[in-house]
């Protein structure tokens, strides 16, 4: 009897990972790599790339300003390899949702 109520609870276990799983699917944004400081807003006399990897060097995190710089979305991994690249740059992030922030798989340049 307890072997099969145990086997049960790992299957139902096993069965609620799989359906987190499978919940979390591909997502693709289009916006511009800014950084958490200045947002979609980088003012209109700056160089925006240099400008987003100066707040990036004093501490401040990528994000992804969509909307014409309206609204904003946390990048989970800032230690993404390409966000340096396609700073400043409109882009299309791909990745999951998790937590509010994108968990990026993937940036293709506009």
């Amino acid at each position: 009897m307890r072997t099969r109520f145990l086997f049960a609870v790992i299957g139902f276990v096993g069965l609620i990972g799989a359906a987190e799983h499978a919940g979390a699917q591909q997502q693709s944004w289009v916006g511009m790599i800014s950084d958490s400081q200045c947002g979609g807003n980088h003012g209109s006399e700056v160089d925006v790339k240099e400008c987003t990897q100066k707040c990036i060097r004093e501490g401040f995190k990528y994000i992804l300003a969509t909307n014409n710089g309206l609204s904003t979305i946390p990048i989970a991994n800032q230690d993404f390899a390409a966000l340096a690249k396609y700073a400043g740059d409109t882009v299309t992030v791909s990745g999951e949702l998790k937590n509010g922030a994108i968990v990026v798989s993937k940036i293709d340049m506009q």
